[in-house]
């Protein structure tokens, strides 16, 4: 998710104005939500110094806002986060085994991540059971959404 998303988000979550956040960042009133309107459209890009501005006004870690990088340990983990905030990823633990799964409160949201989880889900069965090998997993995931069968997908160039 890019950074004007997630400032949007965290915006909405805090009952901000557009206007409120800026003028918190030090914008003039008058063209304070304009700033944060660009910001969260993505036609401009917050300087470092100004994500840790927002990251505070909003109350949450820098790498919260930032497209994370999942390179490393706390990147991924806010990715994490990102995806229970908007696709309804959720933590549990089944049988002592921590897992993550999709909340099933809201319906529709579950049905779209279903769609896009269970070919994946069905691919790692097949390798875990040996009926495909790590060569054709990775021919798959490297290629999705070309080789899960779901209507809605064009035909790409196959990555080799």
């Amino acid at each position: 998710m890019a950074i004007g998303e997630r400032i949007r988000f965290f915006r909405n979550l805090r009952g901000m104005t557009q206007r409120y956040l800026g003028m918190l960042l030090g914008f003039p009133e008058r063209s304070s939500d304009v700033r944060v309107a660009q910001y969260e459209s993505g036609t401009r890009t917050p300087k470092q110094n100004v994500i840790e501005e927002l990251a505070y006004h909003l109350q949450v870690a820098p790498e919260a806002l930032n497209v994370p990088d999942i390179d490393h340990n706390l990147g991924l983990m806010h990715t994490l986060f990102a995806l229970e905030d908007l696709k309804g990823l959720t933590i549990d633990k089944i049988d002592g085994e921590v897992v993550l799964k999709v909340d099933k409160s809201d319906l529709n949201r579950y049905i779209s991540m279903h769609s896009l989880l269970d070919p994946w889900q069905e691919q790692a069965a097949k390798l875990q059971s040996g009926e495909i090998t790590k060569e054709e997993y990775d021919k798959w995931r490297y290629n999705y959404p070309a080789y899960a069968g779901l209507p809605w997908v064009k035909t790409i160039p196959e990555i080799r």
